[in-house]
């Protein structure tokens, strides 16, 4: 392995012609230069310079090994600069992983500005539940994180992480529009006792939540449906397969047979960005960030 400082007296003498004034261009003595590139023959195993005049010249090896300093030299300042692009500016791999409704929202936009904006960052999402996601942050595997906080089962950022607060939703109940209190704007949650009702998948945070949310007004929620996508419940509400609690960020155009109300109590959630503690400030994780406050403009709680 050639050492990088030894390297770079060789690369200076071959590119100035003599030893003093590669030490005048790399700001040490002459004495200095002399004494790295004699430690640069010992590891080279072979004679770089020979004597010429009152100076030295390259010999042939020293001319190889001088060609590859200074493409090393090289490949090391463009990896300078690209790290600095890291910092000031923007590119290379950023991963983001969002929840369902957020990849269906709030993402797109976000991903535009960041496409338009930073042309260099190469960007993959993917979906995920926190449970799932904030592990994957933590880990290195994803960058950034999108999740949803409740304000009855708020979600846990670990020390070892950095949130920012995007905006606030509000979930609805979506009842068949038959059902005996499909009549009223607000429907008190304790009174939603007689119908079964649309879940997340079993074991998700989504899933808890519901049945949290249910328990919490004394009401056992009898689970009919476990199903992905808030879409594909609002179907099944309207199919008179039961109740189900919609975020408005996820609703999207009602089906024919399906009554909206707000709740008693308010259900409400906050939408976080996560990252990696003090990584808040680094390119392509600052972009991101800055989007997606950008694109959460256009979401409030509705």
């Amino acid at each position: 392995m050639f050492n990088v400082d030894r390297m770079r007296a060789l690369h200076a003498l071959a590119q100035h012609g003599s030893v003093a004034a590669a030490a005048a261009a790399l700001h040490v003595t002459p004495s200095g230069v002399s004494q790295q590139l004699a430690k640069l023959e010992r590891e080279a195993g072979q004679e770089l310079l020979e004597p010429r005049g009152r100076g030295v010249r390259l010999t042939r090896a020293g001319q190889v090994l001088a060609a590859h300093a200074e493409r090393v030299l090289a490949q090391l300042a463009q990896a300078r600069t690209d790290l600095e692009l890291l910092r000031e500016d923007v590119l290379g791999p950023l991963r983001i992983g969002a929840i369902p409704t957020c990849v269906h929202a709030l993402l797109p936009p976000a991903l535009a500005a960041l496409g338009e904006q930073h042309p260099r960052l190469e960007v993959t999402l993917r979906e995920g539940e926190a449970e799932v996601t904030l592990p994957q942050v933590l880990s290195g595997d994803l960058d950034v994180a999108v999740v949803e906080s409740w304000a009855d089962l708020p979600a846990t950022v670990p020390p070892s992480a950095a949130h920012v607060t995007l905006f606030s939703d509000v979930a609805d109940l979506a009842l068949p529009a038959g059902h005996r209190l499909a009549h009223r704007r607000v429907v008190d949650l304790a009174e939603v006792d007689d119908i079964p009702w649309i879940a997340w998948t079993a074991g998700t945070g989504c899933h808890e939540w519901l049945v949290h949310v249910l328990r919490a007004q004394e009401v056992e929620p009898r689970i009919s449906c476990t199903v992905g996508g808030y879409a594909t419940q609002l179907a099944l509400v309207a199919g008179n397969a039961g109740a189900a609690l919609v975020p408005r960020l996820a609703r999207g155009p009602v089906p024919e047979g399906v009554h909206i109300a707000a709740t008693r109590p308010a259900l409400n959630r906050t939408i976080i960005a996560v990252c990696r503690a003090g990584e808040e400030s680094l390119g392509g994780v600052r972009a991101a960030l800055d989007a997606l406050r950008e694109a959460s403009a256009l979401f409030t709680a509705r």
